[in-house]
């Protein structure tokens, strides 16, 4: 049987101490994400997260709804942090990202209850440990993870991004993250201030995936057909943006390469606040003809590992 050892095993007990450490003082002045609050976080004070000191955690459960090469035959061991630091007007997890009234209080988990979590999908079979929204809790995560380590947990990182991240907060987690899934969502700044509040966004967006490409690099994929190691992309094709996909993913081709792992998604649905009245442009499901038009847009550029959902097991690719 291959054995997997996951990145933070090489890390020594005194480096993870250091690293909480490091983590938990930048909550003090906190840029954990491009937001650039600089609240004191560790006083339990929040601004565009709604996150104290504590990250608040919506669910935990295996995942059978994930690629294939995460969710395998026993699930991706998903742990959802609530309160995105994005404000995706058409946001299919609306009541747990932004549905919190002004000055209402979550209350948070604690490190040893999040361990807990992950130990326990870990006793349930699960293949990965999957952070869900982690891009405003990743001090949170590294003090967790630590406490994990201590007490067992040797599963994969699996790190489940809206790419909003910041290059600190990425740092910190370099040698403990096995997976980067960043979802890259939009190209330009007019449609991510329209739709996301982030005229950012694309350029945190591309800084973000390179960071983490350079960390781990293309996806590795075992004979088993799990993922192993590397960076895997989404992109979620919507409709009227078929000018975005293009742009994004010439870019991916052109600075990660050909070889670089992409889900071209197709499940787009109004959701959120999306309303015929507030955004009729996008108050519609994705049309085949859209869909098929972005599958010859990665063809074109000679994108060659696209996620094959109907497929019983993603392609293995050698290290």
């Amino acid at each position: 049987m291959e054995i997997f050892r996951p990145a933070y095993l090489g890390l020594s007990r005194a480096e993870l101490r250091e690293r909480v450490e490091r983590a938990l003082g930048a909550l003090a002045e906190c840029r954990a994400c491009p937001r650039d609050c600089a609240v004191n976080r560790l006083e339990d004070k929040w601004a565009a997260c709604k996150t104290g000191r504590y990250a608040v955690v919506s669910s935990h459960f295996p995942h059978f709804g994930e690629e294939d090469c995460l969710r395998g035959w026993s699930g991706s061991g998903t742990i959802f942090f609530a309160h995105c630091n994005l404000r995706c007007v058409f946001c299919q997890n609306f009541d747990i990202s932004q549905a919190v009234k002004p000055g209402e209080k979550t209350r948070g988990s604690t490190a040893q209850e999040i361990a807990g979590m992950m130990l326990e999908l870990q006793e349930r079979g699960c293949h990965n440990i999957n952070f869900v929204t982690p891009e405003h809790v990743v001090p949170q995560v590294v003090e967790a993870l630590a406490v994990a380590v201590e007490h067992g947990l040797r599963l994969p990182i699996v790190y489940n991004t809206s790419a909003y991240d910041s290059l600190e907060s990425l740092e910190l987690m370099d040698g403990i993250v096995d997976i980067y899934m960043p979802d890259f969502k939009y190209w330009s700044p007019e449609r991510s201030r329209a739709y996301m509040r982030a005229e950012d966004y694309p350029e945190a967006a591309r800084a973000a995936i390179k960071a983490m490409f350079g960390q781990v690099g293309q996806l590795v994929i075992g004979a088993d057909g799990l993922a192993r190691r590397g960076l895997l992309l989404r992109h979620l094709v919507m409709p009227g943006c078929l000018d975005e996909t293009r742009a994004i993913l010439g870019w991916v081709a052109a600075e990660l390469g050909p070889d670089t792992y992409v889900n071209l998604m197709d499940q787009y649905y109004p959701a959120g606040k999306v309303s015929a009245e507030r955004y009729p442009e996008i108050h519609r499901r994705l049309r085949p003809s859209e869909y098929r038009e972005a599958l010859a847009i990665a063809s074109e550029l000679d994108l060659r590992r696209l996620d094959a959902r109907w497929s019983r097991t993603c392609a293995p690719a050698q290290a």
